[in-house]
C-alpha cells in the first residue's frame, strides 16, 4: 500500500490515506471547480498528477518514520531520511508526457505547496529535480497506468488569450486555485470530517433572497429622500435580468447604494445561476458596519474577511464555519476589502490563491469604485475585463462619482480600460437633481490658505458641525483648538474606539433631531468618515482634496434631506497642502477642474474631467505588473510581490483601549492568544484593538521601550498612558494612512 498522509485520531491511533484515493479525490474536486471555465479535463489531470512524487520510496519512508513507524532501510532500498520534494515529479511527468502543453499544468503542480514561481525559478527547480532523478524515483512504487494516463486530453481554450495580456496568467492562476483548494479539501475530508461537514451547511442565494425581501418590505417611503431610494431599489431589481457582464450603479451619497446593489446582486444571481455575492469595500473603517447590515438579514451566511494580522501557523485549522469560509470563499455572501480581493487576484501564495475559483459564478460589487488605486489601475481593469467577459462574473462599479475607466489615449499614455458598463439607473442625471441636498461653498481664491486658529473660530460658531481634514496630524492640531467636548476621529484610534465614537455621534445626532440633546456637537475627522459612514450634519467643512472626496464629504451633510433649506458644504484650503502622493495629486486635479467650471461643483460631468486629469498625471501600472505577467516571460512571484495596494511596512500595534463594552473582549482575546488557543480567532478579535504605524514611528516606540512583542509578530503598547481616550495613539512622527487592511 502506498500512502498520501497519516493522521492520529483522538486515541493516538494512526490512520493512513491511500495515495491513489487522494489523487482521485483531488482530481474529482479540481475537475468540478475547473468546469466553471470549461477546463474540467485539465483540472482533473492536475489533481491526478499533483502528488505523483509520493510514489517515491523515500517519501513513503519519510511518511512512515515521521509517524513513528520503523522502516528497514536496507530491505526497502531507501537512502537517508529527510523531507522529500514530492511535487516536482508530477510536473516533470506532465512535461515528458505532453510536451509543450505539459507546461500548462507543470507550473500549478510544482507550485501547489510553495506557491507560484517566476518562469526562470520554475525552470531551475525542475532542472534540479531532473538531476536528482525525481521522476524516476516516483516510478519506483509503480503508479497504476490509469493514474498516469492522459489520452483523452485536448488543448485548453484560454479565454481572451488572443488580445488580453493577462489572459494566460489569469487562467493559470485560476487552474492553480482549483488544484490547491481541491488538495486541501480532500485532505480535510480525510483528517477532519467535522470541519469538512461544516462547509456544506450554508443556505443558497435563492434561500437568502426571501430574507432580504422581507427586510426591505419593512421600509416606508415617507419622505422625498426615501421615495427616491425606493425608486433606485426598483431600478436595480428591474435590470437584474440583463445578461452577466459589467455594470455601474451611479447614485449620489445617501441614495441607498448598499441595499440596492445587494438587491440587484441577489436577483441577478438567481436569474443566471450564480453562487455567491462578493461585496468589496475600500475602507476597513466601514467593513464591520456593512457586514453587520448584511448579517442582520442573512445571519451566518455572511463571511467577513479581513485582518491586520497574518496567522503565523497557517497549518492550524479552526472548526468554526466562518473561519473555514475565509480560506476559500465558499460561503454565499462574502464581505471583504480591496486589498484582500485584488491582491488575491495577483497573488502567488497558495493561501491567497486558493479562493480565486470561487470568484467565478459570482456577482462582485465594488463599493466606492472611485477608490481603485491609480498606480494599479491598468492591471486591475484588465483582470476585471477578463472576469466579466470570459468567466461568468458580473462586476458592479458602485459609487456616487464614477471614475473614468473607459478607453483613453493621451499624448504619452494609452489606457485600454473597461468597456462601457450597463448603468443600473434609468436616469442618473435626473437622480442627481432630485437628490440635491447641499450647497457647496468654495473659497474665492483656491490658492489662499486658512490657518487652524481661524478655522477653529469659524467652526466653533456652529452648534452642530463636521470638519474633515487630510491627515491625522491635521485632525489632532485642529481638535486641540476646538471647544472642550469636541469629538475626534482618525486612524490613530483603534477600530473599537472609532466604532464607539461613530455610534456616539449617531446617537447624539438623533437626539438633537428629537430635541433631547441641545449641547454643541462638533466633530473633526480624517477622510475615514467619508465612505459609507451614515451620519447627517447640517454643516460640513472639507479641506481641499480630490473632487470625489468633496462629494463624499457632501454625503455626510443633510443626508436625509430633513433640513428646510440646503445643507452647507464649505471647502477650505489648509495652510499645509495635502500629503504628497495621490492626495496631493487629487487636490491639484480638483483645482484645475474647478477653475474652469461653472455652477454646481458636484455636477456629474465634472467627475469625468476630474478623473481623466488625475489619471493623466499618474503611472497607471507603476510597478509594471502587466509586463511581468505577459505569457512570454511569466513572472508570477515577482508580480505578486510588487502588487501591494498599501505599504506593507506598516506595523500593527495592539493598544489597551478601555471602555465598558470592550475591556472584557480584549482581555479574553489576549489570553487566548497567549495560551495559543484558537490562534487565528484570537488574532481576528484583536484586530479591533490595533493601530498601524509607519516604520519610523515603530522604531521610536521600540527604542523607547513603549512596545513589547506579545506573541511572535504581534506587538503591544506597554503603557496605557500612550493611548489617549480621545485622540488615540500618541505619536510625534509623520502621518501615514492605514485605512486599508489585509
Amino acid at each position: 500500500m502506498v500512502y498520501a498522509r497519516a493522521i492520529k485520531d483522538a486515541q493516538g491511533a494512526l490512520r493512513f490515506q491511500a495515495l491513489e484515493d487522494h489523487l482521485q479525490g483531488v482530481a474529482g474536486r479540481a475537475q468540478c471547480f475547473a468546469a466553471a471555465f470549461g477546463c474540467e479535463a485539465w483540472g482533473e489531470l492536475a489533481g491526478r498528477w499533483h502528488d505523483l512524487g509520493k510514489y517515491a520510496a523515500d517519501f513513503q519512508r519519510y511518511l512512515l518514520e515521521a509517524n513513528g513507524v520503523e522502516v528497514d532501510h536496507e530491505d526497502a532500498g531507501i537512502g537517508d531520511s529527510g523531507r522529500v520534494d514530492h511535487s516536482a515529479a508530477g510536473a516533470l511527468h506532465a512535461l515528458c508526457q505532453l510536451g509543450p502543453l505539459g507546461a500548462l499544468i507543470a507550473h500549478p503542480i510544482a507550485a501547489h505547496h510553495a506557491g507560484l514561481y517566476d518562469a526562470s525559478e520554475l525552470e531551475a527547480r525542475l532542472q534540479r529535480a531532473r538531476t536528482a532523478g525525481r521522476l524516476e524515483a516516483a516510478k519506483l512504487a509503480a503508479p497504476p497506468p490509469h493514474v498516469l494516463d492522459s489520452a483523452a486530453l485536448a488543448p485548453p481554450t484560454i479565454p481572451g488569450r488572443e488580445d488580453e495580456p493577462l489572459a494566460f496568467a489569469t487562467w493559470l492562476r485560476l487552474l492553480f486555485s482549483c488544484l490547491v483548494d481541491a488538495d486541501v479539501l480532500d485532505s480535510e475530508a480525510f483528517g477532519d470530517p467535522a470541519a469538512s461537514g461544516l462547509r456544506s451547511a450554508y443556505p443558497t442565494l435563492g434561500e437568502l433572497k426571501p430574507r432580504f425581501d422581507a427586510h426591505m418590505a419593512r421600509f416606508t417611503a415617507d419622505s422625498p429622500v426615501k421615495q427616491l431610494r425606493a425608486q433606485i431599489l426598483a431600478d436595480c431589481r428591474e435590470r437584474a435580468a440583463c445578461a452577466p457582464g459589467l455594470f455601474s450603479l451611479t447614485v449620489p451619497t445617501g441614495g441607498g447604494k448598499t441595499l440596492s446593489s445587494m438587491a440587484f446582486a441577489l436577483e441577478h444571481a438567481q436569474r443566471h445561476g450564480f453562487k455567491r455575492v462578493i461585496y468589496v469595500i475600500p475602507y476597513t473603517s466601514i467593513i464591520e458596519q456593512t457586514a453587520d447590515v448584511f448579517r442582520g438579514m442573512f445571519g451566518e451566511a455572511v463571511v467577513e474577511h479581513h485582518s491586520n494580522f497574518e496567522v503565523q501557523n497557517e497549518g492550524s485549522r479552526e472548526t468554526q464555519r466562518s473561519r473555514l469560509a475565509t480560506e476559500n470563499w465558499d460561503a454565499p455572501i462574502i464581505v471583504t476589502t480591496n486589498v484582500q480581493f485584488f491582491e488575491s487576484l495577483f497573488a502567488a501564495r497558495t493561501s491567497r490563491c486558493r479562493k480565486l475559483h470561487n470568484i467565478l459564478d459570482s456577482v462582485v460589487i465594488l463599493d466606492e469604485a472611485q477608490m481603485l488605486p491609480p498606480p494599479f489601475l491598468l492591471p486591475i481593469t484588465q483582470v476585471l475585463r477578463l472576469l466579466s467577459q470570459h468567466y461568468r462574473t458580473s462586476i458592479v462599479l458602485c459609487t456616487a462619482t464614477q471614475p473614468a475607466l473607459s478607453e483613453r489615449r493621451s499624448f504619452d499614455q494609452y489606457f485600454r480600460g473597461l468597456p462601457e458598463p450597463t448603468e443600473l439607473m434609468a436616469d442618473r442625471d435626473a437622480l442627481y437633481r432630485q437628490l440635491k441636498r447641499v450647497q457647496v461653498e468654495l473659497p474665492e481664491d483656491l490658492s489662499v490658505g486658512t490657518d487652524w486658529p481661524e478655522l477653529a473660530e469659524r467652526v466653533s460658531a456652529h452648534e452642530c458641525v463636521l470638519v474633515i481634514v487630510n491627515s491625522r496630524a491635521d485632525a489632532q492640531a485642529l481638535h486641540a483648538l476646538l471647544p472642550e467636548g469636541s469629538l475626534h476621529l482618525s486612524g490613530r484610534m483603534c477600530g473599537a474606539h472609532r466604532s464607539e465614537v461613530i455610534q456616539q455621534i449617531r446617537h447624539r445626532l438623533q437626539a438633537r433631531r428629537e430635541g433631547h440633546d441641545t449641547a454643541p456637537l462638533r466633530v473633526v475627522s480624517t477622510s475615514l468618515i467619508e465612505a459609507g459612514v451614515d451620519v447627517d450634519f447640517p454643516v460640513v467643512y472639507r479641506a481641499l482634496a480630490g473632487l470625489d472626496s468633496i462629494a463624499q464629504a457632501a454625503g455626510r451633510c443633510n443626508r436625509e434631506g430633513l433640513l428646510t433649506e440646503l445643507g452647507r458644504v464649505i471647502v477650505f484650503v489648509p495652510m499645509k497642502p495635502a500629503p504628497p502622493g495621490l492626495q496631493r495629486m487629487g487636490a491639484q486635479a480638483c483645482i484645475g477642474v474647478l477653475k474652469q467650471a461653472e455652477g454646481d461643483p458636484l455636477q456629474p460631468a465634472l467627475f469625468t474631467r476630474y478623473f481623466q486629469s488625475l489619471y493623466n498625471d499618474c503611472a497607471l501600472d507603476q510597478h509594471d505588473i502587466v509586463g511581468l505577467l505577459k505569457a512570454q516571460n511569466l513572472q508570477l512571484r515577482t508580480a505578486a510581490e510588487r502588487f501591494k495596494l498599501i505599504d506593507d511596512r506598516q506595523q500593527a500595534i495592539l493598544v489597551p483601549y478601555q471602555s465598558d463594552a470592550e475591556d472584557a473582549r480584549y482581555a479574553a482575546a489576549r489570553a487566548a492568544l497567549m495560551a495559543q488557543q484558537s490562534q487565528g480567532s484570537a488574532l481576528r478579535r484583536l484586530q479591533r484593538f490595533a493601530v498601524n504605524v509607519n516604520p519610523r514611528d515603530f522604531q521610536h516606540l521600540q527604542n523607547s521601550h513603549e512596545v513589547h512583542e506579545l506573541f511572535p509578530g504581534v506587538w503591544e503598547l506597554v503603557s496605557s498612558t500612550q493611548y489617549d481616550a480621545v485622540l488615540g495613539l500618541r505619536l510625534d512622527g509623520p502621518d501615514a494612512s492605514a485605512l486599508l487592511m489585509v
